[in-house]
């Protein structure tokens, strides 16, 4: 691609960026994912409390969701807004934040990338929970390992993407503990009193998200090393997993009150993120 190219390609996609629907879109997928949050911290509660006999994680979530009054239409709605977020992160990583230069911009393009698969998977999932199809995570991720642990190599490829999922969480405990999530706020809108709350819902998220997916990524190695598929079964088996380690219990219901202060942190992004 030439650079006249690149430089058009780059303008259209900032406009798209810029685009007021897809704002309010993306802003709105930020409340479904806080609502999302708020019943994976629920599920995760049930487990720590050994009460829950479905799945810990997002799709877990989303099939809590269904099973409530007009509980099918809010997927929808959260799916539409994941789409939106995803394309708005699709975008950025196209872009590039504008703002960034440097290493730093190659970084956030990367994280943004990472961000918009996240999302559209969700939305996938969404989709998927309401068409009443399988979205069973834990099933289709001890299916897949298995596939990928039968082929040639395919051990190595299991425990490179369990390293890869084991440096996501450590990340995200990292980015929550250093409060970068504020670079991407629009803070001068903030009172005193709402960036002290968002501070401590932002780093307490951030960090309990991060736990859930480091064991989780401890658990796709142990499969890869012990050729047990049974093991890399997601966000599910990292939170029973914690659950039944010493005062397992106590710690999975501190990352549950975590994973709902990121379900606030989201709320608090709707209004404030830079979209």
């Amino acid at each position: 691609m030439t650079n006249d190219a690149r430089l058009t390609a780059s303008r259209a996609a900032s406009r798209a960026a810029g685009n007021p629907l897809l704002e309010g879109l993306a802003r709105a997928g930020f409340i479904g994912y806080g609502v999302v949050h708020i019943l994976f911290a629920w599920l995760a509660l049930q487990i720590a409390f050994g009460k829950s006999s479905g799945a810990g994680d997002q799709a877990g979530a989303l099939h809590e969701l269904t099973g409530k009054p007009y509980g099918r239409y809010l997927v929808i709605a959260i799916a539409i807004g994941l789409v939106a977020m995803a394309l708005w992160q699709a975008l950025e990583a196209a872009v590039g934040h504008r703002a960034d230069r440097g290493k730093e911009r190659v970084f956030e393009r990367i994280a943004s990338g990472a961000r918009a698969v996240l999302y559209a998977y969700l939305a996938w999932t969404g989709y998927k929970v309401v068409t009443a199809a399988k979205s069973n995570a834990g099933d289709q991720s001890e299916s897949a390992t298995a596939k990928l642990m039968s082929s040639s190599g395919g051990r190595w490829l299991v425990a490179l993407i369990g390293v890869a999922v084991l440096a996501i969480g450590i990340g995200m405990v990292i980015y929550g503990l250093i409060q970068r999530f504020f670079k991407h706020m629009m803070t001068e809108r903030m009172d005193a009193r709402t960036r002290k709350v968002a501070k401590i819902l932002g780093v307490t998220g951030y960090a309990a998200k991060g736990v859930a997916y480091a064991i989780t990524g401890g658990l796709v190695i142990a499969a890869a090393v012990t050729f047990d598929p049974d093991k890399a079964r997601g966000l599910d088996a990292a939170l029973r997993a914690l659950a039944e380690q010493p005062y397992g219990g106590l710690l999975l219901t501190l990352v549950a009150i975590g994973i709902a202060a990121f379900a606030a942190f989201c709320f608090v992004q709707a209004r404030y993120r830079k979209v």
